[in-house]
């Protein structure tokens, strides 16, 4: 079966790219978790965090971001001790901080709306890993916006990626078997 070379080999990355990648999220906890996630990869493997996931959602207390946004520098501490999850300090006070964020941006329609609204009108249609980005006019756009509402860890990049995860475009190659199978 043809798929995106990254998710060649059987076990976690191949179940994540068949079963999640591209395919679309709803809810504020799905979307904040997957920018969570995609700050905590900045400089690592997603296999990484794929595996630690289970413990980010314990840790992070289901990415439920009232209760994320209410943690302390106590909590702080302890999520620094955890190493079931990344301990880098700069990463977990992001992740309190858009928490906060999050809430805050309720107020103006939410997160989800907010990475929604900046889907390309054009989205890229890659015939090999030569032709993939790794940013876009729109992933910039959505790295500004979220840094206005004092997000912190959402750079281009990783906005790009967040795009990818939660479906706001087909990410897939095409003649991967998962291209044009779910659409926004």
């Amino acid at each position: 079966m043809a798929r995106c070379p990254w998710a060649g080999a059987p076990g976690t990355m191949r179940d994540y790219h068949d079963q999640e990648w591209g395919r679309p999220v709803s809810g504020e906890s799905a979307y904040f978790e997957r920018l969570t996630l995609e700050a905590f990869q900045s400089g690592l493997s997603w296999s990484t965090i794929l595996a630690k996931r289970p413990a980010f959602r314990e840790a992070f207390l289901g990415f439920d971001a009232e209760r994320v946004a209410a943690l302390d520098a106590a909590d702080t501490e302890r999520l620094m001790a955890d190493a079931r999850i990344v301990r880098n300090r700069r990463k977990i006070e992001a992740a309190l901080t858009n928490a906060a964020a999050t809430v805050a941006l309720r107020s103006s329609g939410g997160l989800e709306a907010l990475v929604l609204e900046h889907a390309p009108q054009a989205p890229p249609a890659p015939r090999h890993t030569g032709e993939q980005q790794t940013t876009s006019p729109e992933s910039t756009a959505l790295s500004k916006a979220l840094k206005r509402h004092g997000y912190a860890f959402v750079g281009p990049t990783t906005m790009f990626a967040l795009m990818e995860a939660v479906g706001v475009f087909d990410p897939h190659l095409l003649g991967c078997h998962r291209r044009g199978e779910v659409t926004q």
